[in-house]
């Protein structure tokens, strides 16, 4: 069972989202904007949160960014608006996911399925603890550190550059990324995973370097 946030707007997109959410075993609480959002995040933990963009008083977009300042939660945005720089702007926040309305409630769940999975904590002891000279990855912890101060990084990124760091010296396509960050039913392009990559190096700063484009392939973390 996951604890979930809804927050939209409209009753009705929130009743069909707790009533196929708890038919699957989940526990649902509801916000009708994106300032009581925020707040509840402020004062509960929960395992995932899907936000409209277009609300009152707050915004979906704003509203993610004040989570983030406080909580490191997984986001499934919905929107009524499918162009793609609303999709792209809202991946560069960091969300894990976009659903555009009106959508298939059973299609809603897969992805609530596949988002959770993938922030589902490991089970036993891989590598817990790397470092490479003054970067010091903890993926248990999902902290990183250069030179001894933490750096803050969106859900995406940890997940990027964890994924680069358990692969590393190995060549990754933007499709394997793509697929195995992301999710296969992804509708995302090539350019996703350039942000991503462009906004992981800017926040390590020195010690970008270790994240090396492969042209006409994709990327690898080298080490």
């Amino acid at each position: 069972m996951a604890k979930i946030l809804v927050a939209d707007d409209e009753q009705k997109i929130r009743e069909v989202i707790r009533e196929y959410s708890e038919f699957n075993g989940h526990e649902i609480t509801e916000a009708a904007d994106g300032m009581t959002a925020v707040g509840l995040c402020k004062l509960n933990d929960y395992d995932l949160v899907i936000m409209d963009i277009m609300m009152p008083k707050l915004d979906g977009y704003s509203a993610c960014k004040e989570i983030r300042k406080v909580k490191d939660v997984p986001i499934i945005m919905l929107s009524a608006r499918s162009e793609e720089y609303d999709k792209l702007f809202g991946f560069e926040l960091g969300i894990d996911d976009y659903v555009v309305k009106p959508f298939s409630p059973k299609e809603l769940m897969a992805r609530i399925g596949a988002v959770l999975s993938r922030h589902k904590p490991s089970e036993g002891p891989s590598q817990q603890v790397m470092k490479f000279d003054g970067l010091e990855i903890n993926i248990p912890a999902r902290t990183v550190t250069i030179d001894g101060e933490k750096v803050e990084l969106t859900p995406k990124e940890y997940e990027l550059l964890f994924y680069l760091v358990e692969n590393r010296n190995i060549a990754l396509s933007r499709d394997k990324l793509l697929s195995d960050i992301w999710g296969y039913d992804f509708f995302g392009d090539d350019r996703t995973i350039d942000t991503h990559i462009k906004n992981l190096r800017n926040n390590l700063g020195k010690y970008r370097d270790y994240i090396v484009t492969l042209r006409g392939v994709g990327y690898k973390f080298e080490a």
